[in-house]
C-alpha cells in the first residue's frame, strides 16, 4: 500500500477503498446512527450512549468492507484520516456534493444516496 503523508492524498485514496454504492450506504446509516446516539446522550443525560458511537460507526463500516466492497478497511492503517474522511464523505453525500469528488478520485460508481440533496455543482 502507498503511504500517505498529507490528508489531501490519502482523501482520493479512501474515496476509492469505498467505490461501492452500497458500501458508502453502509457507512452513511452507521454514521448517522452514531450522530444520532450522540445527540441522544447529550439530550437525555445518559453519557453511556456514546459508547455506541464507536459500535454503530465501526460495526456498519466494517461489514460493508467484509461483504460489500471486500478490501480491508482504511481504519486499521490511517485510524485518524479515515475517521475524518468518513465524517466528510457522510456530510458531502448529505449536503449533495459528494459526486465530483467521486469523480476526482475516479470513481464512477455513484448512487443517489451520495447526494442526498440536488447541488447546482452537478
Amino acid at each position: 500500500m502507498r503511504q500517505y503523508t498529507t490528508f489531501e492524498q490519502f482523501w482520493p485514496h479512501y474515496l476509492r477503498e469505498h467505490a461501492k454504492p452500497g458500501t458508502r450506504l453502509y457507512h452513511y446509516i452507521g454514521t448517522g446512527l452514531g450522530l444520532i446516539a450522540i445527540a441522544a446522550a447529550v439530550v437525555t443525560g445518559n453519557w453511556l450512549l456514546i459508547l455506541l458511537v464507536p459500535l454503530l460507526g465501526y460495526g456498519f463500516a466494517w461489514v460493508s468492507h467484509a461483504f460489500v466492497e471486500r478490501n480491508k478497511p482504511a481504519t486499521f492503517t490511517y485510524p485518524f484520516w479515515s475517521l475524518m474522511s468518513d465524517y466528510r464523505m457522510f456530510f458531502l453525500a448529505m449536503t449533495g456534493r459528494l459526486k465530483p469528488e467521486l469523480q476526482k478520485a475516479g470513481v464512477s460508481d455513484a448512487s443517489p444516496a451520495d447526494g442526498l440533496r440536488s447541488s447546482p455543482n452537478q
